[in-house]
């Protein structure tokens, strides 16, 4: 075992000291340049959203059953029907697949027709509130 001379231990101690209180946390201010036409963009996109309700749309219900099997049924979905957005829905006690979010029923209706080639127990629903 080698034993280090004390001037070098108190060398390095020293150096540590100094270095340690030298040494601080990154801190800095960050300023963000942005147009004033993105604020009025987002203001205007808030209350489009809020006056949309998703649930005030028909939706095309194409299987009621349990978690993996509507898991599967909504991969097939996607797959099949790449244009339309599906989700998944849990209502006691079944799960539910949903896809398309159409505003009219006439919409749904022309949608139907070829989900009902894959899918024949499909109907129109139009949720809740």
């Amino acid at each position: 075992m080698r034993i280090i001379p004390i001037k070098t231990t108190l060398f390095v101690s020293f150096l540590i000291c100094i270095t340690a209180g030298t040494l601080q946390a990154q801190v800095q201010n960050i300023n963000i340049k942005q147009d004033a036409r993105f604020e009025q963009l987002l203001s205007e996109k808030r209350k489009i959203n809020s006056s949309v309700s998703i649930n005030d749309r028909y939706k095309i219900q194409v299987f009621s059953g349990d978690s993996e099997k509507s898991k599967r049924a909504l991969y097939d979905c996607k797959q099949q029907f790449k244009e339309l957005d599906g989700t998944i829905v849990f209502n006691t006690p079944n799960y539910k697949v949903w896809i398309g979010n159409f505003r009219t029923r006439i919409e749904a209706e022309r949608n139907l027709e070829e989900i009902k080639d894959k899918y024949s127990n499909a109907f129109i629903i139009k949720p809740q509130k």
